[in-house]
């Protein structure tokens, strides 16, 4: 399974206007123009954003803040009335909408009827699921929905295995989904969505790697792709998550034998020049790193997205980034570049 799909990545170029086109290219532009200057310049807007439909979940994953009920924000289901709304501000410079932040999507009863009226503005969909709710009637209708992304969640080839990070899951269900949503992608002759399991490597399954992508190829799924755990403490790893192929782990011993993230802290971040988060209830954050939104940037229930992103609160927390990132809590565990290995 190649890491490059030229069906998607077809897909994913469709949704590019003249206006999107350009919108990019200004942010680059003025991402790069900042780190040569090493202060925050910011033109155009998000080409890329990330719409969390609910912080709700039925697991108990140990590393995630839904799964431990630790939130120190509200739980809640993202309104049709007000997303619409949001999409309506910025979808003409918008090229891809992440259905995901915390908790469960398909918990959302109204989660398929957003991700249709994205499709219906041309912006390319993904949404990242533990594919407990994709029964063959919702599985119908996903692909019914145009969503071009879906993501899996698999993290075991066994239910022991599974269970002991998808801790209340059902590895059955999980590969019942997935077998739901490739018999309607047939059944409708629907390219989308790309369908791909994501296999969180952590120690209990890393021997499960090839067998996997064997799952993966008999039920039909389009690829197979490896993320590295996110471990809060990882000086210590209480929960023994860390694996042992260094292939697949952020972090790594110094020479003093401590445990430390191998990404480093530049005073640099691409992602908020380009993306952002938005939660059900509509605070801004600036990326998915902000679980529990402490660095709330503004309240899309009182002010427009476009004014919210170049406002003092955004302009601020760049200059902080650009000048001492090392001192940002959420950055302190960000592994940006480091999160993904594709086969």
């Amino acid at each position: 399974m190649a890491y490059f799909n030229l069906t998607d990545t077809l897909n994913y170029y469709s949704k590019f206007t003249a206006r999107r086109a350009w919108n990019l290219y200004k942010v680059l532009a003025s991402y790069q123009l900042s780190k040569l200057l090493k202060k925050p310049i910011q033109w155009g807007f998000p080409v890329s954003i990330s719409f969390e439909p609910t912080t709700s979940c039925n697991l108990r994953c140990p590393e995630c803040p839904s799964g431990l009920r630790e939130f120190s924000r509200p739980t809640g289901m993202l309104q049709q009335n007000f997303f619409k709304e949001t999409i309506d501000d910025i979808y003409k410079e918008l090229i891809y909408l992440t259905f995901y932040f915390q908790g469960e999507p398909y918990l959302n009863p109204d989660f398929l009827d957003m991700v249709k009226y994205a499709h219906d503005k041309n912006i390319y969909t993904a949404t990242s699921t533990n594919a407990h709710y994709l029964t063959d009637e919702k599985a119908k209708k996903t692909v019914e929905s145009g969503l071009d992304r879906l993501i899996i969640s698999i993290d075991g080839t066994t239910q022991d295995v599974y269970q002991s990070y998808r801790v209340g899951g059902k590895l059955d269900k999980v590969l019942e989904g997935a077998k739901n949503i490739v018999k309607w992608k047939k059944a409708l002759n629907s390219k989308t969505p790309f369908v791909f399991f994501q296999f969180l490597v952590v120690k209990p399954n890393e021997h499960q790697i090839e067998e996997v992508k064997q799952l993966a190829k008999e039920i039909g799924v389009d690829q197979v792709r490896f993320k590295t755990a996110q471990v809060y403490d990882f000086e210590n790893d209480p929960n023994q998550l860390i694996p042992t192929i260094d292939k697949y782990s952020r972090y790594k011993k110094d020479k003093n034998g401590n445990v430390i993230s191998k990404s480093g802290l530049q005073n640099q971040c691409w992602k908020l020049w380009h993306a952002n988060v938005i939660t059900w209830d509509g605070l801004v954050v600036p990326c998915c790193f902000d679980k529990d939104a402490m660095h709330q940037l503004g309240n899309l229930k009182g002010q427009s997205f476009k004014a919210i992103w170049q406002n003092d609160n955004y302009k601020q927390f760049r200059r902080e980034l650009m000048t001492s990132r090392k001192n940002i809590d959420i950055c302190s565990n960000c592994s940006e570049g480091l999160t993904v290995w594709e086969d």
